[in-house]
């Protein structure tokens, strides 16, 4: 197997668990009566699965190297904030799948322009035609699935 299918099905399994964390996340909130509580849950257990792993994989010594990146780098874990308390305030209002339509629509429209202008460093892959159509049939697809 190549990396590309390694990769494609560790992705596809982070996509699969987005709506089921959405879902057990906003449960969670409704159960003790605080989407704030139940985010924060989420990030102790997230925080204490990470750590284990970089334990594992590389050691505390890893974490020598973090004062030394710039700043604007430690805005994603704000997004990462965002996207949870977002999600587990919206999600039992708002239904989990329409929820998550509206996050892959903005997974989508954000992915192509970081790729269209290589924005934080990633490959530089232009939106061509080809690519445009494919975007809008995948944009076409989500809001059918929605609407059936």
């Amino acid at each position: 197997m190549g990396d590309g299918f390694r990769y494609g099905a560790v992705m596809l399994a982070a996509g699969i668990g987005i709506p089921v964390l959405a879902a057990l996340n906003a449960q969670l909130g409704s159960r003790i009566g605080s989407p704030v509580v139940a985010a924060v849950v989420l990030f102790c257990v997230a925080l204490a699965g990470a750590v284990g792993v970089m334990l594992v994989s590389h050691g505390p010594s890893a974490l020598a190297h973090v004062p030394t990146q710039p700043r604007h780098l430690f805005l994603a874990g704000l997004l990462v904030c965002f996207y949870v308390l977002s999600v587990t305030f919206v999600a039992p209002k708002f239904g989990v799948g329409n929820a998550v339509f509206f996050v892959l629509m903005g997974q989508m429209i954000s992915a192509a322009l970081i790729d269209q202008f290589g924005l934080f460093g990633a490959i530089a892959r232009p939106i061509t035609a080809l690519r445009g159509a494919g975007l809008g049939f995948m944009a076409i697809g989500l809001f059918l699935i929605q609407r059936g």
